[in-house]
């Protein structure tokens, strides 16, 4: 990812589109073939020397063709012809997005093998789920991760229209208007590049285009953030459900020798807010003035590599601590245990209905239970089991088959093959 941000780079992606251009023209007859073999042989670029150029023109597209043209000669005055910087840069940084989308992809791609296999081996896996921080009813590990799994399925499909909507370039000159070039200089460069020409421009490919880039990398990093406090959550000590793998002389404290902290789900909780402040920028870059300002140019040199380098590590990240992540089972069972029972009230609650009690007065039946399960810590079915309400009305074995954690589970296979097709 680092290399694609590389000044050499990006400076083949500006050679290739000039040469690109110069083809174009010469196919037309605007460039003596003469010439355009010149270019073709000698057309390159110094680094080194486009920086010291750059000192003195203060202007790094006409510090590139100036070294480009030192290279090719008197031939060199028909690089750039009818062309502006921003048909060079914005083409390019088309380019260099869309080369970017596709290693972030392919982090998604292992990302989300890495959530199935998890999803897999926890398929039947029972744990609390829990609403508002309390326990609701049971679920299994595995749900969750088929539930983080549809996400980034979600978040795959909306980078690749990002992807899409990033591969457009534009070769329409100072103001769009095509004044000193032809519309189909246009069409063959881009279509060499595999870009789209952007049907309609200014100076410069609209903003929009590159906000909903920016956009979807900060929705991936918001998903990452989400699944991340939710292993935060689940490694607290009271909880201890799952925690990050905890390698061999790792330390966690350097005054208290037992911590074992979530340090890698803090460290991408904390990335995620600052791939969020890259998008709020490219957000801004949107509304420029007239047919063109250079107030996004600045942003772009920084969010651009920053924030798919940043992406590409995150997910790299995350891949390996799903791999990694400790799951404790036993825990999760004696979790469910905790609360006496209190979380099969629901199920209580549809036999009492099904026994012709109105769900008001059922609902109160199983509530004035329960609220005195919480506050006594008294097992909920005895408390069931002596109320004259329900016992004249369920049987205690019904009453007992009320109570397993199956009874939630029914469906797990369905929503598996909803989510993985199996």
């Amino acid at each position: 990812m680092e290399a694609i941000w590389s000044p050499e780079n990006r400076y083949r992606k500006w050679l290739d589109i000039e040469i690109l251009a110069c083809e174009a023209m010469a196919a037309r007859g605007e460039i003596p073939e003469t010439s355009m073999k010149t270019i073709r042989e000698k057309a390159g670029f110094d680094v080194a020397r486009i920086d010291e150029i750059e000192q003195t023109t203060k202007h790094d597209v006409i510090a590139f063709l100036t070294s480009v043209t030192e290279k090719v000669g008197p031939d060199g005055r028909f690089i750039h012809r009818g062309l502006t910087s921003s048909d060079i840069l914005d083409t390019s940084l088309g380019l260099l997005l869309r080369e970017a989308a596709e290693i972030l992809l392919e982090d998604l791609d292992l990302l989300l093998s890495a959530i199935k296999r998890k999803a897999m081996a926890h398929r039947n896996t029972p744990m609390i789920g829990r609403s508002h921080g309390i326990h609701a009813e049971p679920i299994t590990f595995g749900l969750k991760m088929a539930i983080w799994y549809a996400e980034m399925q979600r978040n795959r499909e909306r980078l690749v229209r990002a992807k899409e909507t990033i591969s457009a370039g534009k070769i329409s000159g100072v103001v769009g208007t095509f004044s000193f070039i032809d519309p189909a200089i246009e069409e063959y460069v881009c279509g060499k590049l595999g870009l789209k020409p952007a049907s309609a421009s200014s100076q410069i490919v609209q903003r929009d285009r590159h906000a909903e880039y920016f956009t979807t990398l900060a929705i991936i990093a918001s998903s990452i953030d989400k699944f991340a406090q939710e292993i935060r959550l689940l490694q607290r000590t009271e909880v201890r459900e799952a925690e990050e793998y905890f390698s061999p002389g790792q330390k966690g404290s350097s005054a208290m020798p037992h911590k074992r902290n979530p340090v890698l789900s803090e460290n991408l909780s904390g990335l995620s807010r600052l791939m969020r402040s890259y998008a709020v920028a490219s957000l801004e870059d949107v509304a420029l003035w007239h047919e063109r300002d250079i107030s996004h140019s600045s942003v772009e040199r920084v969010i651009g590599p920053d924030a798919t380098v940043l992406l590409d590590f995150m997910l790299c990240r995350f891949t390996g601590l799903i791999d990694k992540l400790v799951v404790y089972p036993e825990r999760m069972l004696a979790n469910i245990a905790m609360t006496k029972g209190v979380i099969f009230s629901q199920t209580v609650l549809l036999k009492l209905i099904e026994k012709g009690i109105s769900r008001e007065g059922a609902y109160a039946i199983v509530q004035r239970n329960a609220m005195r399960s919480w506050e006594e810590g008294l097992e909920f079915q005895d408390l069931l089991l002596k109320d004259q309400e329900v016992i004249t009305r369920i049987k205690p074995e019904d009453l007992a088959e009320a109570f397993q954690i199956g009874n939630f589970l029914t469906h797990v296979d369905f929503i598996f093959k909803r989510v993985f097709g199996e």
